[in-house]
């Protein structure tokens, strides 16, 4: 009897060895979806996704721009948020920094690399990434494959009886699609935190979209869905008969000159996760915002139109407002997958969670990029943004300064 018992467990614990060794990748994605923000391993996970998840490549492009450097900037030491006084080191440390970049007139004048990070190394941009997809969508409506007030039904019929059903392409770029959805990552029931762990066990993109329904009427209310991108992310492989990765690399990656290696998180069916999946270095990021600073062009290539970058800077409806807390659930304006901020000086900025930024303010040609592991950001999580900000407002200030200061000296 007991050497039956024996032999059962025996043959039980093989069965579950031989299901470990199986479903080894599978059962390494879940763990890291449930622990990838741990205080302990955040960092590195933030900095070795590749490690982590399926990815595609973008290879280096094959003549990467690197811009002019000038050493004799010094960082601000303070600055104020609201009454309280922070101190650049503190807050870089408390937010968890790993790599800052500042770019003023097309020049680098501050580049430094934290907790690890290495200059050609990739880092997670989270919702950075939305900003990547609104600039590969304005290239496609540069060419005319669609209209802004289109269905996206009208090419993505498999989307019909959903609440992306009959939406126009407009107001998914705008986060105002209507689809019912909850973005805290800090409540464990959260859509996105079911998003998370059903994309770790392995189901498509395309199965957690179609399972969303509508609770607003679309075009009237701002209201964040990570959704809302990977829907313009499979719009993209439609009109361009190309996975994003190879669209990118063709429309952005190489005529941009990227210096390093890129990567896009992707799905079992080989779909890129482009509501936060893209993983480059600091400067690789920082050209994004260099490429809208400048209208659309780039080392003297014009990528993405000038309009294009209007449009997708400037809220255009009651909804999209900064301070309209009635009509939205953020208090910061938005355009085409860019946010503009509460105090608007004509400044915009990418944003993706745990405090990744682009960061763009026009009149002082000012560019700032900020990569992160704040595990502070679940309960930090609006305050951390405000502080963000405030201080990239301290370092434009700054230079008005310098350039008063350079005027008088004149």
């Amino acid at each position: 009897m007991i050497k039956s018992i024996l032999k059962v467990l025996g043959i039980l614990l093989l069965l579950l060895v031989l299901y470990g060794v199986y479903n080894f990748k599978l059962i390494k994605r879940v763990y890291h979806s449930i622990t990838l923000f741990d205080e302990g391993v955040i960092v590195q996970n933030f900095q070795n996704m590749a490690d982590i998840a399926d990815v595609s490549v973008l290879e280096p492009a094959t003549q990467p721009y690197q811009w002019p450097i000038r050493k004799d900037y010094q960082l601000i030491d303070t600055f104020y948020f609201g009454d309280s006084l922070f101190t650049i080191e503190e807050y870089f440390d408390h937010t968890v920094t790993e790599g800052f970049m500042i770019i003023h007139k097309d020049t680098v004048i501050f580049e430094e690399y934290y907790n690890d990070l290495q200059p050609d190394e990739t880092h997670i941009s989270w919702s950075v990434a939305k900003s990547f997809v609104s600039t590969m969508i304005g290239i496609l409506h540069d060419e005319g494959k669609f209209q802004l007030m289109d269905p996206i039904t009208k090419y993505l019929p498999e989307l019909k009886g959903t609440g992306y059903d009959g939406v126009p392409i407009k107001y998914i770029l705008q986060m105002s699609s209507g689809v019912g959805y909850n973005e805290d990552y800090g409540d464990f029931n959260s859509d996105i935190n079911r998003f998370g762990r059903a994309f770790a066990a392995g189901s498509p993109l395309i199965d957690f979209t179609k399972s969303l329904k509508r609770a607003r009427e679309p075009g009237t209310y701002n209201h964040y869905v990570s959704i809302d991108t990977q829907v313009l992310g499979f719009l993209i492989k439609k009109l361009s008969g190309k996975s994003v990765t190879d669209f990118m690399r063709e429309r952005i990656w190489e005529p941009m000159g990227m210096e390093h290696r890129g990567e896009w998180i992707v799905d079992n069916t080989g779909m890129e996760m482009v509501l936060g999946g893209l993983n480059a270095s600091l400067r690789d990021f920082a050209k994004l915002g260099v490429l809208f600073l400048n209208e659309g062009k780039f080392n003297g290539k014009q990528i993405v139109s000038a309009e294009w970058v209007r449009m997708a800077t400037t809220p255009d409806a009651p909804h999209l407002m900064p301070n309209q807390t009635e009509l939205s659930s953020n208090h910061h304006g938005y355009g085409f997958q860019w946010w503009v901020p509460q105090y608007d000086e004509g400044d915009f900025f990418a944003v993706g969670i745990y405090n990744q930024y682009v960061y763009v303010q026009p009149s002082k040609d000012l560019v700032i990029t900020k990569l992160s592991a704040n595990h502070h950001f679940k309960t930090q999580k609006q305050i951390t943004k405000d502080i963000h900000l405030a201080m990239f407002k301290a370092f434009a200030r700054d230079f008005e300064k310098e350039n008063v200061e350079v005027e008088q000296q004149l």
